[in-house]
């Protein structure tokens, strides 16, 4: 099994930290090598705010999968999220010289670049430059402009942006439990990759992934991404309101509220009750089903409050925005009994639960598909496509000079020499990494700039 075919994906979440291993088969499913679990202590609502437990919780994860996968994890690509993430609408264009010849990847690149020069607030720093529709001279709404003629290119962009202390501690905890970060995605844009279809893009979709401290939103219309948005409350703002309004400790709260929690109140009956074992020497405590639900019922309302206010931040009102293919609800939270049709209710939008079986080998079957891993699995997709167009930017065969002496290296030779990280001699990386240059996307030009703050934190 050759390391280059396959992806690591760091999920660091609030309520768990998830590693997972995968490669893409023969099918172009992904298959799952192998995946570790543990309960994340050290990061809050997104944020890390523990390095040292933080630490532990991705050792603890990545031994696991190391041992279901049989392999040894070197670097891993790793999911961003939190309260401090916003985004921004922003237009720019560049001026092009030798308008004789026609647009191509360093037009747009050079163009990504000067918005990535944009000032941003004190400790903030740009994530994702994500391009939308292009403009080239009078022509607007282009979709790829790489092969027109043109003087001036233009475009409109989602600018994702974040606080640089909070993603440097993402960064230094990555590299003290011994990985290489090989990149940064944004959430909910890995876990549209996990179970939103084409179509669903096209029409345009709105995901709603609901995890431990925060909900993540996407919105895409036209195969373009169009809003993202990161809600500061989660699953566990529920879990807090069930300990504090029944008066139980936090472990019983979380078992009441997935085995026996609903978001539609109306469900239960008076006289449904449930016995809790009291605390030491104390007596068991009697709860009421309808009284639990309605307590649910009111913290998921908010939270479904919060993101009918993104919706409308994007347009979703105006008839050219409506999306069509309603909204998409992933993550831990979207298992809560009846919480699909109370998003219904409250969005008035055509609502389905996100399983990510339709891009998973097996997953039919399998608890991989479930809600809960949609963001690993699609970070484990985001790393294997950046692997794919990274080796699709190296030709066929190099020719390296040795001695006088010309030697051609294949991909089959170049892969077997090199178990993950390309290291042949100096003249052949030079090689590669003229290649790569010409390929490069914003991310990993963000990826490269992000290495080098935490250089220079050091």
């Amino acid at each position: 099994m050759e390391y280059q075919d396959i992806a690591i994906g760091l999920d660091v979440g609030t309520t768990k930290i998830v590693a997972m291993v995968g490669r893409r088969n023969e099918y172009h499913k992904i298959e799952i090598l192998g995946i570790g679990r543990s309960k994340s202590i050290g990061v809050h609502r997104g944020v890390v705010n523990n390095i040292t437990q933080t630490i532990e919780a991705i050792r603890e994860a990545v031994s696991e999968a190391e041992h279901s996968s049989g392999l040894k994890i070197k670097e891993v690509i790793v999911g961003i999220a939190g309260q401090h993430i916003r985004s921004l609408q922003h237009n720019d264009y560049i001026t092009r010289l030798d308008f004789e010849n026609v647009i191509n990847q360093k037009d747009i690149q050079r163009l990504i670049n000067q918005v990535h020069k944009l000032v941003m607030l004190p400790g903030e720093e740009i994530i994702h430059v994500l391009p939308q529709e292009y403009k080239v001279d009078s022509q607007s709404e282009i979709g790829e402009p790489i092969g027109m003629y043109g003087s001036r290119l233009e475009a409109n962009f989602h600018v994702v942006v974040g606080q640089i202390s909070s993603i440097r501690n993402i960064g230094r905890c990555v590299k003290a439990a011994g990985l290489n970060l090989s990149g940064l995605t944004l959430e909910p844009l890995a876990s549209a990759e996990a179970v939103l279809s084409k179509e669903e893009r096209e029409a345009g979709v709105a995901l709603v992934d609901i995890g431990g401290g925060t909900t993540d939103i996407a919105i895409f219309k036209d195969n373009i991404i169009r809003h993202t948005a990161v809600i500061p409350f989660g699953g566990n703002v529920i879990t807090d309101n069930i300990k504090t309004d029944c008066l139980i400790i936090e472990r019983q709260a979380e078992l009441l509220k997935i085995k026996f929690g609903s978001a539609w109140p109306g469900e239960n009956k008076e006289t449904e009750i449930v016995c809790i074992p009291g605390l030491r020497g104390r007596d068991p405590k009697e709860i009421s089903l309808k009284n639990l639900s309605q307590i649910i019922h009111v913290r998921v309302g908010g939270i479904l409050e919060h993101v009918n206010v993104e919706l409308n931040n994007y347009g979703n009102e105006e008839q050219k925005k409506r999306l069509i293919a309603g909204l998409v609800m992933t993550g831990g939270g979207s298992q809560l009994k009846h919480i699909r049709p109370l998003t219904e209710y409250i969005t008035g939008m055509d609502v389905r639960i996100g399983y990510a079986n339709e891009h998973i080998s097996g997953g039919e079957n399998g608890f991989i598909s479930n809600p809960e891993y949609a963001t690993s699995i699609g970070l484990v997709i985001k790393g294997i496509d950046d692997k794919e167009k990274y080796m699709s930017g190296i030709d066929n065969s190099f020719i390296h000079s040795r001695n006088n002496k010309k030697e051609i290296f294949s991909k089959k030779d170049y892969n077997q020499s090199n178990s993950y990280h390309p290291n042949l001699t100096n003249n052949l990386n030079h090689t590669i990494k003229k290649k790569k240059n010409k390929t490069k996307s914003f991310f990993e030009n963000w990826a490269d700039k992000f290495r080098q703050i935490l250089n220079d934190t050091e």
